[in-house]
């Protein structure tokens, strides 16, 4: 008996062993297998998290975060001890001891699945193994995907620390609401930094992961609760906190609730071109890649042009009266301010305007519900601009906005305006947008009015023409007619009668008196007498597409389509003595780690610069195939932009007397050009400094951007743009517009070290109303900018460019005059135009047509 059961024993050793070694080799056959297609995991060191791209005001306040998630990585030495205990807590309390697996886990799981109907069990995957799932494999329930994930954390625990792999975990982790690991987690719930965080708010963040869409504490806040307790509970038994710790962060209440990134710049439409030039330069993965993009924003400006466009919508809107609720709703008879509230949950803000429920009116005051449940009364000032009382306004249920008063607990009855506007301001000197706004509301319409509408600017166009005037040898003293003319069209037969605004003629005038009056019909004989197709060539160089601008006379008083940012850079040549820059409105691009990649560097006036006054003197400036000449001073009097002027040349044989004794010449020496210096010289022939220094071309005669500068500066002083005295800047000008029917309102204007364009009208097309002009329309809006805008700026008043004189002319002739002539003028001219003047007996000076009636084409 005792030799059986000795041989049985012997042969069940014999069978263990044998299945030991069968076990052995079909692991290692397995393993043999399954290894090629262990992942490296030493990649994990260099791994590249989603990050959301976040873009920023040139001084660093945030203006936007982009991307598919909310994720901030964090260095592990970052991360206090508490977050990192609540975790090991409830997730792998052994995790700082193991090698990847934990045993005890696994037997447990084994013997549940052995002895329960359960197909899948708790237990048995430490935070090595999920971040192993996390990284490389799929979520599939399955051995085969099991025992990939063991092999994986134990290749991971030989190859990387334990900290390292904490790290991973802590930053790859889904937390729910979008947001990707824990930084994240803390900022979308608690607004906090993981070192401000309690250690509730810490239990609650590690509770989170198990159950991250139904159980996080804003979808499931009782579930988040039982379970951060239990996190806490663990801690204790751990030993991580003691009783005292543990009781008084269960009897914290559950206080969780979205939070965004602060957001300090309210630029969306500026936001959005970023995002655009980004996914357009680096691909759609851009938003996800922890990018950080300064842009060229001006932070207190950017919130100036905000308020400013609104409030101008607004007035504009109050002056055409009240056009009723926005919608209304059955409220029956309720009362509870709470109940009432919830019929507001689809109404959002608009451009700062807050929803509210009308509860009651009557003759003297309205009671409204906002979207919180606060009640609101309505009377008095709230809504005296729609001259109605209350019960003429509202109807119980009805929903309105309101504008919140400048005053804490006030509001002011309004609507959101049909009128749109956009606003963008550049620096001339390089083109860098200071500010934009492209509409009333980005969340109401993403469409970019600054950037994209096609809109007719009027007479805020007129500045081209008469640049390209100033180059053909008229002055702002030369006289054209203010009077009717009606021009043919031979092919269609069809007649066009262009008016002035107040339907008056005032017969000849200056130049300088037509823009600062605007009056459109010396603007029309004027580029009659300059020539189309000269006139679109010209004043392409400003940045106007040749093609876009209309092939007639209409182009005259600005029929041609274009976006206000287009007027912008045009207008910048006027304040930066000629020169065409390119905006732009990204300045760097830097890495998640604070490399940079990426960099503007824009073309620069640099107007003073030794290497452009080098340049200028010494040859000729090409652009867009136009010759400009030397640029600063000298110009042959006969030849500009190669078009014959029939202007006598540079010397006389007769002395023409100013009336002081003194001949033009005589003039001109009185402001000399500065001689280039043999350190300017030197510089300029060794200048090799930083990238960003690249000069503009020269887009216009820098005494013709001064001419047009000067008049414009009258258009404020005593034009059509008098409102903007109230600045008090001698350093102001700009051009109002507007176009038939009052379709578009405009005012495009300078100041400082901006230039800033402003348009007013209404997506459709449709009139903004009766004496909607830019004046009343566009401008306020513009002063309101310019005046926070400016606030920090130097005056900027412009240097007298070499060649360009002052003389005295007579008020009714614009011929030049002594000094002491009474009731002369100061007038600024070319020294060539002068000299013209003066030896011609003023008989040359181009003049414009007196026909009442020739071909428009």
């Amino acid at each position: 008996m005792a030799s059986r059961i000795v041989r049985w024993l012997r042969r069940a050793a014999v069978a263990g062993i044998a299945l030991a070694l069968a076990g052995v080799v079909t692991l290692g056959v397995v393993y043999w297998l399954v290894a090629p297609r262990i992942p490296d995991v030493e990649a994990l060191r260099d791994v590249q998290l989603q990050v959301p791209m976040s873009v920023y005001a040139r001084d660093g306040e945030l203006i936007a975060v982009f991307g598919e998630f909310r994720r901030y990585p964090v260095r592990i030495a970052e991360v206090p001890d508490q977050v990192k205990n609540a975790f090991i807590a409830i997730e792998d309390a052994r995790f700082y001891e193991h090698q990847g697996l934990d045993w005890r886990g696994i037997f447990r799981a084994v013997w549940l699945l052995a002895t329960t109907d359960d197909r899948r069990v708790p237990g048995g995957s430490t935070i090595t193994q999920q971040v192993a799932r996390q990284f490389f494999l799929s979520s599939e329930y399955s051995y085969s995907r099991k025992f990939m994930e063991m092999l994986t954390a134990l290749k991971m625990e030989r190859e990387l620390s334990k900290d390292e792999i904490f790290e991973l975990y802590l930053n790859k982790g889904f937390f729910g609401n979008r947001a990707y690991g824990v930084a994240a987690a803390a900022e979308f719930y608690y607004g906090k930094t993981l070192g401000e965080l309690t250690l509730a708010e810490a239990a609650t963040l590690a509770s989170i992961p198990k159950f991250p869409s139904s159980g996080n504490p804003i979808s499931n806040p009782e579930r988040a609760r039982i379970r951060r307790d239990y996190v806490m509970q663990r801690m204790h038994e751990l030993g991580f906190i003691d009783e005292a710790a543990m009781v008084a962060g269960q009897a914290e209440p559950m206080h969780a609730s979205p939070h965004e990134p602060p957001v300090n710049v309210e630029a969306p439409y500026v936001a959005e071109m970023v995002r655009q030039a980004m996914v357009e330069r680096y691909g759609g993965d851009a938003l996800n890649q922890g990018l950080h993009v300064f842009t060229t924003i001006d932070a207190t400006a950017q919130n100036a042009a905000n308020l400013a466009v609104r409030a101008g919508l607004l007035d504009y809107d109050r002056r055409h009266g009240w056009r009723g609720a926005e919608d209304e709703v059955d409220i029956g008879t309720e009362t509870d301010p709470a109940a009432l509230a919830a019929h507001l949950d689809g109404a959002m803000a608009v451009g700062g305007l807050l929803p509210a429920l009308v509860v009651s009116a009557d003759a003297q005051k309205a009671t409204v519900v906002l979207r919180g449940g606060e009640e609101v009364e309505l009377a008095g000032d709230a809504v005296r601009w729609t001259r109605k009382t209350p019960a003429q306004l509202f109807e119980r249920g009805d929903i309105v906005r309101l504008q919140p008063g400048s005053e804490d607990g006030t509001y002011v009855l309004a609507q959101i305006p049909q009128a749109q506007a956009a606003l963008v301001s550049l620096r001339p000197e390089d083109g860098a947008l200071h500010a934009l706004v492209g509409g009333f509301s980005f969340a109401a319409n993403k469409f970019n009015r600054a950037t994209q509408a096609q809109r007719q600017p009027g007479s805020s166009f007129k500045p081209f023409v008469y640049a390209a005037a100033f180059d053909r040898g008229f002055t702002p003293a030369s006289i054209v007619l203010d009077a009717p003319v009606v021009f043919n069209d031979r092919w269609t037969g069809k007649t066009w009668s262009p008016q002035n605004d107040d339907g008056k003629f005032r017969g000849p005038m200056r130049l300088r008196e037509a823009l600062v009056q605007s009056r459109n019909l010396v603007s029309v004989r004027l580029l009659d007498a300059l020539g189309i197709d000269f006139t679109r060539q010209y004043i392409s160089r400003f940045g106007f597409p040749e093609q876009g601008l209309p092939p007639n006379l209409t182009m005259a008083i600005g029929t041609t389509s274009v976006p206000p940012l287009t007027i912008a850079r045009g207008y910048t040549a006027f304040t930066n003595g000629g020169f065409l820059v390119e905006p732009y409105f990204i300045d760097r691009v830097v890495d998640r780690e604070g490399v940079l990649i990426a960099s503007t560097h824009p073309w620069r006036a640099c107007a003073d610069c030794p290497e452009r006054r080098l340049r200028e003197t010494q040859q000729t400036t090409i652009v867009d195939g136009f010759d400009l000449g030397p640029a600063l001073g000298g110009n042959d009097a006969g030849a500009v932009d190669g078009f014959d002027l029939d202007a006598a040349p540079a010397t006389t044989e007769r002395a023409f007397d100013l009336g002081d004794g003194s001949t033009p010449q005589d003039v001109a020496a009185a402001a000399p050009q500065a001689p280039i210096t043999d350190q300017e010289r030197l510089a300029a022939a060794n200048f090799v400094g930083p990238p960003e220094i690249m000069l503009a071309p020269r887009a216009v005669d820098a005494r013709t951007a001064f001419q047009v500068n000067s008049l414009m500066r009258d258009v404020v002083q005593r034009g059509t743009g008098t409102a903007a005295k109230v600045l008090e800047r001698p350093d102001i000008g700009g051009k109002t517009g507007s176009t038939n029917e009052h379709r578009d309102a405009w005012f495009s204007g300078f100041g400082g070290a901006l230039v800033t364009t402003v348009w007013v009208g209404n997506d459709d097309f449709t009139s903004l109303g009766y004496k909607e002009y830019g004046g009343r329309a566009a401008l306020p809006i513009w002063i309101d900018y310019m005046r926070v805008a400016l606030e920090d700026m130097p005056v900027e008043e412009p240097t007298l460019p070499p060649g360009l004189v002052v003389a005295h002319v007579d008020r009714g002739t614009g011929y030049p005059v002594g000094p002491d002539t009474p009731g002369a003028l100061r007038e600024f001219f070319k020294v060539e135009d002068l000299d013209r003047l003066a030896n011609s007996g003023y008989g040359s000076e181009p003049a414009t047509s007196s026909q009442e009636a020739f071909d428009i084409f």
